[in-house]
């Protein structure tokens, strides 16, 4: 099996576009805020109206989490995601590019999801589509149904935080939970889940501000690793409010070299409604 990168730029997409064990897949999804919280709008129109040639659609509010859910990108079993991958075309020998056309961090997630189940050849590619446009790339609307792939599911568990492992963290001292909101939300300036702050201990590092502002691509290392613990075998829990900005820090985190990082998936959105999950404005 070809290995690649974790972090692939266009004119690698381009020039690789057409090999049999490519496969590449548009992630997007779009926020707004709507008069009760954030709405969360499928970028599958985004998609059909020009994507990377020969990308699928993969589709993070129906498709890829457990419907079943109250909350918003639940993460479904780990043979259920394999599945959806699977009838998006991926095999245990492909090579998987994911990109989105919001900021990364939608691709980020879906690159963490298919870390969970074990398969580790996948890239995201730098500066999504907004670069693949801003260099006059070809874009399509035509889509061809994939041929199913074959996906062994080998899990790892310790990727995924769930609420029990943040309150061990805030009282341990040897984990570093790291926010991926915005500055105004980890201070509590901006109150978009509920109650306002972060969980105590956390430090921020916004997911956005892991990006350039004008290519939308990462950062160089030499940046990135200035907004991280200095030990790279620290434990690190990284949280947002879906656990999607956090699955971009995490992916930075690996590609860093760092060994033991989390997310938690399912993030404010379920920590604010226990009222015995404590959140803080100090630090």
């Amino acid at each position: 099996r070809r290995c690649m990168e974790q972090l692939v730029s266009t004119q690698w997409l381009q020039d690789e576009l057409g090999s049999p064990d490519l496969v590449v897949l548009d992630c997007t999804v779009f926020l707004r805020m709507g008069d009760n919280g954030f709405i969360s709008e499928s970028g599958r129109q985004n998609w059909a109206d020009g994507h990377i040639p020969g990308a699928g659609f993969a589709d993070l509010n129906e498709d890829l989490v457990d419907a079943s859910s109250r909350l918003r990108y639940a993460l479904p079993a780990a043979r259920e995601f394999a599945d959806a991958m699977q009838r998006l075309g991926v095999s245990d020998d492909s090579r998987v590019v994911l990109y989105d056309d919001n900021r990364a961090m939608w691709a980020a997630r879906v690159w963490w999801m298919l870390r969970w189940i074990g398969f580790d050849n996948a890239a995201l590619l730098d500066g999504g589509l907004q670069a693949w446009k801003a260099e006059d790339r070809l874009v399509t609307t035509g889509s061809e149904a994939p041929v199913e792939g074959t996906l062994t599911v080998h899990e790892r568990p310790q990727i995924i935080a769930d609420k029990a492992d943040v309150l061990a963290a805030i009282d341990d001292g040897s984990t570093c939970l790291i926010d991926a909101l915005s500055p105004a939300s980890f201070s509590g300036e901006v109150n978009a889940y509920g109650r306002p702050g972060h969980i105590p201990g956390a430090s921020n590092a916004s997911a956005t501000a892991l990006l350039d502002d004008e290519t939308g691509c990462y950062l160089p290392a030499a940046e990135l690793r200035n907004r991280f613990p200095d030990d790279p075998s620290a434990r690190i829990v990284n949280y947002c409010g879906g656990g999607i900005a956090a699955s971009s820090a995490a992916f930075v985190q690996t590609m860093l070299g760092f060994h033991d990082v989390a997310v938690y998936t399912a993030s404010l959105q379920e920590w604010v409604g226990d009222a015995d999950a404590p959140m803080t404005v100090e630090g």
